[in-house]
């Protein structure tokens, strides 16, 4: 036991908070990378482009999902990396899940994705989430 009486944790240790959040985090991720493969499918199969470009919109899902897929894995592995796509990821997704909500008139969706993302949240910030985070950057006693 520590003195504060908070049982000590190992270095490499990673808590069930992150990994918890990078598996939400890859989740998201894989969707993307899933999304992009469907599109580029589509365009491939000759369905219509006229409303928009399957192929750089699948490109963006690719290239934006894979780093979310990325940082989730990372997280799920302990690496301290993930932790700030994961967020900015996070950040972003929040307005795209409020649109779904109203805007786009895809509330299950949107709620889907809304729950998903504030778990992640909360689950990134949790005192033993940050707690890890800060542990390389804990000066050494004098």
């Amino acid at each position: 036991m520590a003195e504060s009486g908070k049982a000590e944790v190992s270095a490499d240790t990673v808590p069930a908070t992150v990994r918890g959040a990078g598996g939400l985090v890859a989740l998201e991720g894989a969707v993307a990378v899933t999304v992009a493969i469907v599109l580029v499918v589509r365009g491939l199969l000759g369905h219509d482009q006229s409303q928009a470009s399957g192929y750089g919109t699948a490109a963006w899902f690719g290239i934006l999902g894979g780093a979310v897929l990325a940082a989730g894995v990372g997280l799920l592995l302990g690496h301290r990396w993930g932790r700030a796509i994961a967020v900015i990821a996070q950040i972003l997704l929040l307005p795209v899940a409020w649109s779904l909500l109203t805007d786009s008139h895809q509330p299950v969706y949107g709620a889907l994705l809304g729950v998903v993302v504030v778990a992640a949240l909360i689950l990134l910030f949790v005192p033993s989430s940050t707690r890890w985070m800060a542990r390389d950057y804990e000066v050494a006693p004098d």
